[in-house]
């Protein structure tokens, strides 16, 4: 009996210890499951990681992106509807109407490079102000010397007279330099002014409004070549203003002298332009004469296009609201598009729309509600972090962690890099369309078998796919029959003033005109 008794105990001491055991591994699977269950709510982009190797794959990114992307049919659509625009600008009916200015520029002839003799040129774009002496040598060879000298704060707000007696002393000084100051040598002047104006000859243009931070009383509505040439002549300089451009035109000639095929200049940098070789019969809005040769550079202020509305149909809400929150709203529609001004900011607001969609940075969001980092503040994102970013190739992205964690973005996956770089490269796209679609209506409305683009501008020239993304998209929009080449044209503000100012100038361009009868 004791013994029976002796067990029975035993055996309930084990159901026992078996039973609780049994409840601390149930508690034990519960807890875990709950635990793990947390854990893919506050991470989930660990358990989606597959998803986002290719983002192009994900169809929820891509949602978000679709509208970025433009067809050929849509872009011959904007081709024609360009060109609508461009016949308003130029005829003297419609013209007061266009939003695509279409302004002659009373630059006629284009080099050939055989232009020989020496050419002062200013270039005035904002606090800088740039003096050079440029030596042709023919054969499309150049020397140049130049200074740049600094506008004072004082001079930029002041008197317009000030400043223009400001630029004088500063060529002055350069001249007296240069051991060509009191030569008995008259030396004509190109002059680069990056400022609205209205111009009325070749060498005759009336500013229009300061920008830039310049407010000098007394210029707006006077003919600025004027009033540089009255301050000139006080100084007793032996140099003569024959001609006023702007930085496109300054493009098209640069590369002209080293490629005579050139017809076209373009400007793809903080903002955009372009121009281009017009027959005069097709300008209603020409004031000049009929000679030879019967032809006029046009700058087009292209960057304009659309203000009337006409780009809505590819226009997105990351397009309108870069737009609203500029210092022009409904102005530079086409611009806004496309320049490295805006391109950075397109790409942040659609971070900060995939990041609100819960596509990006997700497994550590709550580390990323600090609203004074670059990422949630209107531009913040920079266009060169879209050169930078899509320089990165492989698996590392180091370019694109550094800039992710320039704009507050630590630790970032690599999800998150594959991620930002997709979105770069279709806004970077969509911009090498758009600009390819108004150069190939300008090189099919020239008609020429051959023809150069001269390209200059910063987002050209440090994006390490633009060019090609033109390059491929105008081999289906332009003619069949023309060949076409894009060349970085080289300092067109400098140098191409030099070159309109020679052809300005009567007795350098019959030296050239001589020579090339010689020849």
């Amino acid at each position: 009996m004791p013994l029976n008794f002796a067990q029975i105990l035993q055996d309930d001491l084990i159901t026992s210890m078996i039973r609780k055991t049994a409840y601390g591994l149930a508690t034990t699977c519960v807890l875990g499951a709950a635990a793990y269950a947390g854990y893919c709510v506050a991470a989930p982009e660990k358990h989606q990681i597959r998803h986002y190797r290719r983002p192009e794959l994900n169809d929820q990114i891509e949602k978000v992106l679709d509208s970025l992307k433009i067809n050929d049919e849509q872009l011959i659509e904007i081709m024609h509807l360009l060109e609508e625009e461009m016949n308003t600008g130029l005829s003297s009916f419609t013209h007061d109407q266009a939003v695509v200015k279409m302004f002659p520029t009373y630059v006629r002839n284009i080099p050939n490079g055989k232009e020989i003799g020496q050419i002062l040129a200013l270039d005035l774009g904002g606090t800088n102000f740039r003096v050079l002496l440029i030596d042709l040598r023919g054969n499309s060879r150049i020397e140049l010397t130049s200074k740049i000298f600094l506008i004072p704060q004082s001079v930029m707000i002041g008197d317009g007279k000030r400043l223009f007696r400001h630029l004088a002393e500063c060529l002055h000084e350069f001249m007296q330099k240069e051991h060509i100051l009191n030569t008995g040598i008259c030396y004509p002047i190109g002059f680069t002014f990056s400022f609205p104006c209205h111009q009325e000859g070749l060498a005759s243009a009336r500013l229009t409004a300061w920008t830039k931070g310049f407010s000098c009383s007394g210029v707006v509505n006077e003919d600025v070549v004027k009033l540089l040439q009255n301050a000139i002549d006080e100084k007793r300089i032996n140099a003569k203003c024959v001609a006023l451009i702007n930085d496109t035109v300054g493009t098209l000639m640069a590369c002209a002298y080293k490629d005579p095929l050139t017809a076209i200049g373009l400007i793809l940098g903080t903002g955009t332009n372009a121009c281009y070789i017009e027959n005069l019969d097709k300008v209603g809005t020409w004031k000049g004469n009929y000679n030879e040769p019967k032809q006029v550079i046009i700058n087009m202020e292209w960057g304009a296009f659309g203000d009337n509305g006409r780009l809505n149909l590819i226009r997105t809400k990351y397009d309108e609201e870069v737009d609203l929150s500029s210092m022009n709203p409904g102005k530079q529609i086409f611009e806004k598009m496309i320049s490295g001004l805006y391109m950075g900011e397109i790409v942040r607001l659609i971070i900060l729309d995939l990041l609100q969609q819960e596509l990006l940075f997700l497994g550590h969001r709550d580390t990323y509600g600090d609203y004074k980092t670059p990422l949630y503040n209107r531009g913040g994102f920079y266009t060169k972090f879209v050169s930078t970013v899509e320089t990165d190739e492989g698996i590392q992205f180091s370019n694109t962690r550094r800039v992710l964690e320039d704009i507050g973005i630590r630790n970032p996956t690599y999800d998150d890099c594959a991620i930002v770089r997709h979105i770069c490269r279709q806004v970077s796209k969509r911009a090498a369309k758009l600009a390819a679609a108004g150069l190939a209506v300008l090189i099919n409305r020239i008609g020429r078998s051959n023809i150069t683009v001269g390209v200059d501008g910063s987002l050209y020239r440090y994006h390490p796919r633009f060019k090609h993304n033109m390059e491929r998209c105008m081999e289906t929009l332009v003619n069949k029959s023309i060949q076409f080449k894009l060349s970085l044209s080289d300092d067109g503000s400098g140098k191409g003033a030099a070159m309109v100012a020679c052809l300005a100038d009567g007795s350098l361009y019959k030296k050239s005109v001589d020579e090339t009868t010689v020849d």
